[in-house]
């Protein structure tokens, strides 16, 4: 990650930030980064937190999510290949399944949700099953209550048509 941010032109950057990360002030927040690190790299995630809320403005109220947050998911999902690792887990799955076997898969952002949505339903529209689900199954009331981080959990399910 360290590597990104301090060696990444500009502009790649801010494409990786928007492509990945969802983040709208992408162009911003990349400028800031260079302009930055023409002084010295940046060595930690503070350092790159703090840069990165200025461009949202000041802050207004309560926020549920840091501002540096999408920043912080781009740069995790490009260096650990997350969606890449999607991508061959979702082609795999009729593969992997026995007939009339299920598989649950639970995303955590939309980047993902996108994409097992989208290949659920090319297999449903192909023959080769059914989705389960429709829409996500997202956490109830008395979840999130006992476990905040699970407010972004969709589950969508698939079963494999039988022979």
């Amino acid at each position: 990650a360290a590597d990104l941010v301090n060696d990444l032109p500009q502009t790649e950057l801010a494409d990786l930030l928007y492509q990945l990360g969802d983040e709208r002030r992408s162009r911003k927040i990349a400028a800031k980064i260079v302009e930055y690190r023409k002084r010295s790299p940046i060595q930690s995630t503070r350092e790159l937190a703090d840069l990165v809320r200025p461009c949202y403005g000041p802050r207004r109220g309560y926020r549920r999510i840091d501002p540096a947050t999408r920043t912080f998911l781009a740069l995790r999902i490009a260096v650990n290949s997350e969606l890449d690792a999607l991508e061959i887990l979702l082609s795999q799955v009729p593969h992997l399944l026995a007939f009339n076997g299920r598989v649950g898969i639970i995303s955590f952002q939309s980047l993902e949700d996108r994409r097992v949505k989208k290949s659920l339903l090319q297999f449903e529209q192909q023959g080769m099953g059914r989705r389960l689900t429709k829409k996500p199954v997202t956490p109830e009331k008395d979840e999130l209550a006992t476990n905040p981080r699970s407010r972004s959990a969709k589950l969508r399910g698939f079963q494999r048509s039988p022979a």
